[in-house]
Parts: structure tokens; sequence; C-alpha cells
């Protein structure tokens, strides 16, 4: 009787122990968004970075120009979260936005890009291609 007795308490303190390594551990990271100023951003970055691996909820405040996520940590980090924004086309922290991406956003949330930046935008020229001369 003693030897199961012995025996249930230590398969329920491994079972307690296996319950506590399973339980995610959560984070909260507030990013300054200031590109995001209006309901239609505010809905696309929550849709996006809400679908993103390892994220429990994300909270877009356009008055205060910030993005609240809380995240499972051992499933991705404030840097992926950060680099998702700047994906997307929004300045996240310091993480700028990627420039190809701005385009897509609604006008009222687009910044200003610098002459260097607007350049490396253009599209390149399309040649005719002459088939008298493969080189062209």
């Amino acid at each position: 009787m003693i030897m199961k007795k012995i025996t249930f308490f230590i398969l329920l303190l491994a079972f307690v122990q296996i319950g506590k390594a399973q339980q995610n551990t959560t984070a909260k990271i507030v990013i300054k968004t200031p590109m995001a100023v209006c309901e239609y951003c505010k809905s696309k970055i929550e849709a996006y970075i809400g679908g993103e691996y390892g994220v429990v909820s994300v909270n877009v405040d356009i008055k205060k120009q910030t993005t609240t996520v809380v995240y499972i940590t051992d499933r991705t980090n404030d840097e992926n979260l950060k680099t998702a924004l700047s994906n997307l086309g929004f300045d996240a922290d310091d993480v700028p936005a990627e420039p190809t991406a701005m385009r897509y956003l609604a006008q009222c949330c687009q910044k200003k890009l610098s002459a260097a930046d607007s350049a490396a935008l253009q599209k390149p020229s399309r040649r005719s291609y002459n088939s008298d001369n493969p080189g062209n």
C-alpha cells in the first residue's frame, strides 16, 4: 500500500513538472509606429501582425501612434515583430519602413522619402528587345 502511494506521488510530481514546462511565457512590447495615423492602417497592422507566428494580441493606438503586441517568447521576439512592421511599410521604433512596401499604404500614412530613397524606387526603363542584336 505504501509503495502504491509513493508511486502515485512520484507520478503526480512528474505530471506537475511536465505541465509547468509546457506553459508558454508571454511578453509585451510597445512599438512606436508614427506613420499609423488612420483606421485603415490600424486594421492593416492588427490583421498582419496578428497573423505572425507567436502573436497573442495586437492593439494599435493611432492617437499615441503606438502598437502594443503580446507574444509568446519562445516563438518570436521584439526584432521579428519590428521587422514585420517594417516589411508592412511602417516605421517601427528604430527600424525604418521598407520603402517599396510604403507605396501600398494609405496616402495619409506614407512618409516623405529622401531623394536617394525616391531614386532607388524608380522602376528601370524597359529597353526594347532587338532580335538582330542579342546583346541589346
